[in-house]
């Protein structure tokens, strides 16, 4: 069974609920019909202005039945969603009055429904930024406990089954933060470890990734990575993690075994960390292209609740799966 359908299996199990706050882009529309008419999720719920999305539905013959519509501008929730949004914010200037008029940009509200517990899950990002999608997340959904820096990471399928998961890897961070610090990465670490656990379901196997496995090399680039290594080790010891490591190193057993032969996970590692933003994007763009990867992400780990930032040239089936994706996080 392919990855996506392992996730749509898992949220078809969940029957939780989806919040859309795009529910008047097109394609968000026709994905919110799949994933009701597929039991993707018990409720799906799009934010948007009641006529304006029956006009969108008729242009696009989509069925809006069974679909929830909800329309933050009106919504009986606004004082109370304003009140919270009020209370997370005041540390920064925000009133009382602007924080219920801001709370009714469908972005911040489809991320207080899942802080409050009205959603279990937030998909959004075909018409807004990432950084749109990522600043609503931050100051409403918060992250988890321990975790300062929300990241992101990919689900790789690629067709050598002997590598990695039977084939699987979790890259990251490849979308999120550009030059992560060692704290950074220990956490973006931590966070992949769970990834893989929900995602790849199987033990992580952590590799912190480097141009020098074992001190073959020496600089501040290699330092970085031994400092997030000693961090994760810390703060999570029965973590199997190790670094820094070549990718050759982290993956192939008799590299692995002749560069690091004391490695608990050179040559096994189905979790790969990647030092920057820079390495990380090239990585999984060139395993998806020159391999034939599937890629699948960027799926946002770290964060309290489940909510997933899509690129803008997505595809209706790509808002499917990651609404399954996000959706499986929510037990």
């Amino acid at each position: 069974m392919s990855f996506s359908q392992t996730m749509k299996e898992k949220a078809i199990a969940l029957q939780k609920t989806l919040v859309l706050p795009e529910g008047l882009e097109k394609r968000t529309m026709m994905a919110a019909r799949k994933v009701l008419d597929e039991k993707i999720a018990g409720k799906v719920i799009l934010l948007g202005e009641e006529k304006e999305m029956v006009s969108l539905a008729g242009e696009l013959n989509v069925d809006l039945s069974g679909i929830t519509i909800v329309d933050p501008q009106t919504d009986s929730r606004i004082s109370q969603y304003g009140k919270e949004y009020y209370e997370l914010r005041k540390h920064k200037g925000m009133t009382e009055e602007q924080a219920v008029k801001d709370i009714t940009s469908p972005l911040r509200f489809g991320a207080m429904m899942v802080r409050l517990g009205d959603a279990d899950a937030m998909v959004a990002g075909a018409q807004n930024t990432t950084g749109d999608v990522l600043r609503a997340s931050f100051q409403i959904i918060k992250t988890k406990e321990g975790i300062k820096s929300a990241s992101s990471c990919f689900v790789m399928e690629t067709p050598a089954s002997d590598l990695g998961a039977d084939g699987s890897f979790i890259f990251s961070d490849c979308a999120t933060i550009p030059n992560p610090t060692s704290e950074q990465l220990a956490e973006i670490a931590i966070a992949s470890a769970q990834s893989c656990q929900t995602y790849l379901d199987t033990t992580p196997a952590v590799a912190l990734l480097s141009y020098s496995t074992k001190g073959s090399a020496s600089g501040p680039l290699v330092d970085k990575v031994t400092e997030a290594l000693a961090i994760v080790k810390e703060k999570a010891p029965q973590l199997l993690v190790d670094g820094e490591l070549q990718l050759d190193a982290a993956i192939i057993d008799s590299v692995g075994s002749s560069k690091a032969p004391s490695s608990p996970v050179a040559g096994k590692a189905n979790t790969l960390i990647f030092p920057d933003l820079q390495a990380g994007n090239i990585g999984y763009k060139l395993v998806q292209r020159l391999a034939k990867a599937q890629a699948y992400g960027p799926i946002l780990q770290g964060f309290a609740k489940p909510v997933s930032d899509l690129s803008r040239g997505c595809s209706v089936e790509d808002i499917v799966v990651t609404s399954a994706i996000t959706l499986s996080q929510a037990k």
